[in-house]
């Protein structure tokens, strides 16, 4: 593998919060102090999206760098430029006072592995990436103490085995037109062998590092709320079971030991099952519930009518998912198609977490807004509607930890404009502006709100020294630029 520790971890760049609760007021006055002593707030990156080094030191092909072109043997040598680089990374975060939350696989993975064997779809992987993570937790673990495995598990199964749009590129009619694939089974296959992965890292973690390193292990999940396109029972159910099919699918093997029951009365023997030595390491090996969350989509049941785009069939839960009801959108729209502004879902998709786990500790660990395209550089800059989306969500996730939950950290999406997969470098979600051309970094409106709204300020405060200060900012660019 030659490593490929250079790969691909993602780093959740955070900070420590030391407050204590306070009452909330309205949404636009949210502050730090609405959040529990000790909540962290931080920005996190992914390691593919942002770091570039398509080759550098020693770095093999990823399957992304492969799948990008297109309009080592297993257990190899460590790249000790990769542990450098990552151990510089981490010792930079330190010294500046923020703590590392390092995510293990975030998509990308070597294309040797897809060559070889296929990847996800066969069990080795699950031994490739065990190797990976103990090579990661023996070189890191001194330092880091917040692990999670793998990152949207459940995305990664629908966006490159049901629709094809990720790497490998595999699907089927309706889903889509590729030359491999089965959309109906092979994400089952592919989830599968990455929550068997997971939990093989959990134990290794459990067993030969935790007494000494003391950290925590969790997974992160892509969580929509789900909402019943109309108040009948037919709809309602179809929400339910839109979250059992995608939440849940990600989550209840990790903490009760098996799929959900919503999930097996519908795939039947298509879903894998568990042996009872499997069950044994993937029951509870959860320290934590890793959040992503960005809007809230409504649910139409598809068992008792035909649905459009493969909502009939029994690996989409027979649920057709949608942003409008009667050409009315569920919230304002922002730069990516399934993305709207639903605040509210935030404490919705928490409380439903915490009354199906039992309240498990969870991190909110990507949240944030898609600006619309082809703004102007101005218009970029002064992102003030990515202020209000960060401040009405915040509140709402301040609602639900007063109501209870557990509820640990919350993290922008993303620091900086980066590599949006499939939307490549159309997407700005960053807190800084990048320039394509030059690389230039330029620090956004939304920067500024996070860094007063850390240091305890007023959000409201000087609002228009703020903007006077993006201002002199895009005019010294423009003056750069032209010398």
């Amino acid at each position: 593998m030659q490593v490929k520790v250079y790969c691909r971890f993602i780093l959740f760049l955070c900070m420590l919060v030391l407050c204590s609760p306070h009452s909330l007021a309205h949404p636009e006055e949210i502050k730090r102090s609405d959040f529990p002593s000790g909540f962290i707030f931080g920005a996190a990156t992914s390691a593919y999206q942002i770091e570039g080094a398509y080759l550098e030191d020693g770095k093999s092909l990823t399957n992304w760098d492969f799948f990008c072109q297109i309009n080592g043997g297993r257990f190899g040598k460590v790249n000790p430029s990769g542990i450098m680089f990552y151990n510089n990374i981490i010792d930079n975060l330190l010294a500046k006072g923020i703590e590392p939350f390092v995510t293990l696989h975030h998509h990308d993975l070597p294309q040797e592995f897809e060559d070889r064997y296929g990847a996800w779809l066969n069990p080795l992987m699950q031994e490739d990436f065990v190797y990976f993570a103990e090579i990661c937790f023996k070189n890191f673990g001194d330092r880091v103490k917040l692990w999670s495995t793998i990152n949207e598990p459940n995305l990664f199964a629908e966006m490159a085995y049901i629709k094809g749009v990720y790497p490998p590129a595999r699907c089927s009619e309706p889903f889509g037109n590729c030359s491999f694939g089965n959309s109906d089974l092979e994400p089952l296959i592919v989830m599968h062998n990455m929550l068997l992965a997971h939990g093989k890292v959990a134990k290794l973690y459990k067993d030969r590092f935790k007494s000494e390193q003391g950290g925590v292990v969790g997974i992160v999940i892509s969580m929509f709320m789900y909402e019943p396109l109309t108040d009948t029972k037919l709809d309602k159910e179809a929400a339910i079971r839109a979250l059992a099919f995608n939440v849940a699918w990600g989550l209840d093997p990790l903490i009760f030991g098996d799929y959900p029951p919503e999930m097996r009365q519908y795939h039947g023997s298509e879903l894998p099952q568990f042996s009872l030595e499997e069950i044994k390491y993937i029951n509870g090996s959860l320290d934590f519930i890793g959040v992503n969350h960005y809007s809230s989509l409504y649910a139409k049941d598809c068992t008792q009518s035909y649905c459009p785009l493969g909502g009939d069939h029994a690996v989409k839960g027979f649920t057709y998912t949608t942003g409008e009801r009667d050409g009315v959108p569920i919230g304002n729209r922002t730069g990516m198609e399934r993305f709207f502004v639903v605040p509210e879902g935030m404490e919705k998709i928490i409380n439903y977490l915490k009354n199906r786990y039992n309240n498990m500790p969870m991190y909110v660990t990507e949240n944030g807004y898609p600006s619309p395209q082809h703004q102007n550089l101005e218009d970029t800059l002064q992102d003030s509607d990515r202020i209000e989306f960060h401040k009405a969500y915040l509140a709402y996730l301040a609602k639900a930890i007063r109501d209870g939950a557990d509820v640990r950290g919350y993290f922008v999406w993303t620091l900086m404009d980066d590599f949006e997969w499939d939307h490549g470098y159309n997407q700005r979600l960053g807190l800084y502006y990048v320039n394509r051309s030059t690389l230039d970094r330029i620090p956004k409106l939304s920067r500024d709100w996070y860094k007063h709204f850390l240091s305890y300020d007023s959000v409201d405060n000087e609002r228009s020294n703020r903007e006077k200060f993006i201002s002199n900012k895009i005019q010294n660019y423009i003056n750069i630029r032209s010398s």
